[in-house]
């Protein structure tokens, strides 16, 4: 599941980019396009808001926001999706380096966690 955020919000974007770390990608090669603003004609389109008529009511979890996506992803048919890209795409470098860089912070915290749980004893 490829996601992209497009958010109006920069604080809905930031959130929704922590969310959803591994899962993101560039809007030109996402499954689903989340957006904070009700989109039209676009079935990749996933909207949240504080609206009854929205994908996702907020606030959520992050939990029920990748049950969500999840959902939809199933829902959205895969014949759909792969006729819409061509097979010999491009590496985004963009996500990768977004990627690497949140694996880079997950492992600099679980190593600070280490040594101050360490000297802490």
């Amino acid at each position: 599941m490829r996601v992209a955020v497009e958010c109006k919000s920069p604080l809905m974007q930031k959130s929704l980019e922590l969310f959803l770390g591994k899962h993101l990608s560039s809007v030109k090669n996402c499954d689903i396009l989340l957006r904070d603003v009700k989109c039209m004609n676009d079935k990749r389109c996933f909207y949240i808001s504080s609206s009854k008529d929205s994908d996702l009511v907020k606030p959520f979890s992050k939990s029920q926001l990748i049950l969500a996506l999840e959902k939809r992803y199933g829902s959205i048919n895969e014949t759909d999706i792969k006729s819409e890209f061509a097979d010999d795409e491009k590496l985004d470098f963009e996500i990768l380096e977004k990627r690497i860089e949140s694996l880079t912070k997950e492992y600099q915290a679980n190593i600070l966690r280490a040594v101050r749980a360490f000297y802490e004893k």
